[in-house]
């Protein structure tokens, strides 16, 4: 409970309002002869936002001056006192609340950032046989999405209102796997993040090389004024319940997995641009037919796992249904700039398609001319067979 008092010789005018810490200041003008009177007011008031009231009735009267004293609850209590100034004796007492203000501000934000880490290491799960051998921590789908699972592990500390899932500070977290091979997890410890890939990886098959890794942070803050606030590496919510859960995970799911496809498709843009360079100098390539091939059917799959595997242009089932969710969605597929990267990744397979098709016209060229050569060839040989049988018959016959 915060309480400033403004003492008087008159009278004290009081109201009532609760809060965590309470504190009293007690102002009084400083002693002048020449004063008729003084007065105190006690401001009491339900939330941080009306000490505002304080702060201008003391900008109207700077004559003030303080002496306070703050007590405390818990553990720690500290005792002081402000002299006066040397101007008019005063304290700047509305500097204090403003202080004091943003101090509630962050109390109320002093729950626990929520880690959100989301994997990508191999191009497909089974997640028929995942369920199976975790059937006691699989959570029943919400929605007609199938291309994913959610998992829970541990217990689940419920918030006092019930609202929704308080996973900060808990043993509880989430674990959210895609069919084409994202893991995305909630409120896991950095020891403990071997421990569930290698629960996925028993199921995984087309491990990658290299796992691919993204972090990102989700705060929770029952006081926020709007649903959800967005920030630098972070979402700030309400509340964060499993919906919530599925929603951020099937973003930062495909961002991770989109990653690796561009790194693929930089690596053919790599590798064409190096071709291009050689024939410049030379005037010539060397690649062979089988090659280019292959980089024909790595740059087509490639596209259709990002088109219909990851579904990137597939609106989330919750964010249909929910418009609270659909923020949510819609925000961090902007944040995570997904349509654009797709965008740059259609615009390189473009590139790569194009190059390609140049190398199989030179690659058919060089077919067509060894062809005709070897025909030009044959001709002449049978050209000269029929010479030399002609001359054959004519020394025959001249004997």
């Amino acid at each position: 409970m915060r309480l400033i008092t403004l003492t008087s010789r008159s009278k004290t005018i009081f109201s009532t309002f609760n809060s965590t810490r309470t504190f009293t200041s007690t102002l009084c003008q400083k002693p002048n002869p020449s004063t008729q009177f003084s007065f105190s007011v006690i401001f009491r008031s339900k939330s941080v936002s009306k000490y505002s009231q304080t702060v201008s009735l003391l900008r109207r009267n700077p004559g003030f001056a303080l002496s306070k004293c703050i007590s405390s609850f818990a553990t720690n209590t500290v005792d002081w006192t402000d002299s006066y100034s040397e101007i008019g004796g005063v304290v700047n007492l509305s500097d204090e609340l403003e202080g004091l203000e943003e101090e509630d501000e962050s109390n109320e934000t002093s729950k626990t950032p929520i880690p959100v880490r989301a994997f990508f290491f191999s191009t497909s799960v089974d997640l028929r046989t995942l369920v199976e051998r975790n059937k006691q921590n699989f959570i029943t789908p919400s929605s007609r999405m199938t291309n994913y699972v959610v998992l829970r592990f541990g217990d689940l500390k419920p918030e006092p209102n019930g609202v929704g899932a308080n996973l900060s500070g808990s043993d509880c977290c989430y674990m959210v796997v895609f069919q084409y091979g994202s893991i995305v997890l909630f409120n896991v410890r950095d020891h403990e993040v071997d421990g569930y890939l290698k629960i996925v990886e028993r199921h995984a098959s087309g491990l990658l090389p290299e796992m691919r890794k993204d972090e990102y942070e989700v705060r929770e803050k029952p006081t926020l004024n709007t649903w959800m606030q967005g920030g630098l590496d972070y979402i700030m919510l309400q509340y964060l319940n499993t919906d919530g859960i599925r929603t951020i995970g099937s973003v930062l799911g495909q961002s991770i997995a989109l990653d690796y496809y561009v790194r693929q498709v930089d690596g053919m843009v790599a590798e064409f641009t190096d071709i291009n360079r050689g024939m410049e100098k030379t005037g010539t390539f060397t690649m062979e037919r089988k090659k280019l091939f292959q980089l024909v059917g790595k740059a087509n799959s490639n596209l259709a796992d990002v088109i219909l595997k990851l579904g990137l242009f597939e609106r989330s089932d919750i964010a249909w249904k929910d418009a609270k969710y659909a923020q949510i969605w819609e925000y961090l597929r902007d944040e995570f700039e997904l349509t654009q990267r797709f965008a740059s990744l259609d615009f390189k397979l473009k590139f790569v398609e194009h190059n390609i098709r140049f190398l199989q016209e030179i690659l058919q060229n060089r077919k067509s001319d060894f062809l005709e050569w070897l025909i030009i060839i044959l001709i002449g040989a049978e050209i000269l067979l029929s010479v030399y049988d002609i001359a054959h018959k004519s020394s025959i016959t001249s004997l």
